[in-house]
């Protein structure tokens, strides 16, 4: 059974930083793009960022750039995505997705992990 597993959400204070991880169960992530999303109680999941699987493209959305970075280690088989600067609207429960290719439709995606909450407060 292919399985994504999250982890590193925590409580931390605005302008602080975490490193989320995704890590694979069964199957080789680098055959995979993998897209972090976040959803907060009643609103829908929104795309965060993604990496795609052909040449390692990074996609960002405007509210995270430059501040959040996506990444692979292929020899762990996890995708991290390190936060910083972060602020009271980035607390959420924080989702990876895998599929053949990147997209911000979280209908898109075959395989999601159980998520990880982050939040931001002082």
């Amino acid at each position: 059974q292919l399985q994504l597993v999250e982890s590193g959400g925590d409580l931390v204070q605005p302008g602080g930083s975490l490193r989320l991880s995704c890590a694979a169960d069964g199957f080789t992530l680098n055959y995979y793009a993998i897209g972090w999303f976040r959803q907060v109680p009643g609103k829908e999941r929104e795309g965060v960022s993604c990496i795609s699987t052909s040449d390692g493209s990074t996609y960002y959305t405007d509210s995270v750039k430059g501040r959040f970075t996506i990444s692979r280690d292929n020899a762990k088989n996890t995708v991290y995505l390190q936060m910083n600067s972060l602020n009271p609207e980035d607390t959420a429960i924080y989702f990876c997705g895998a599929d053949i290719k990147c997209s911000w439709d979280p209908e898109e995606y075959g395989y999601w992990g159980q998520g990880t909450q982050v939040t931001v407060s002082s």
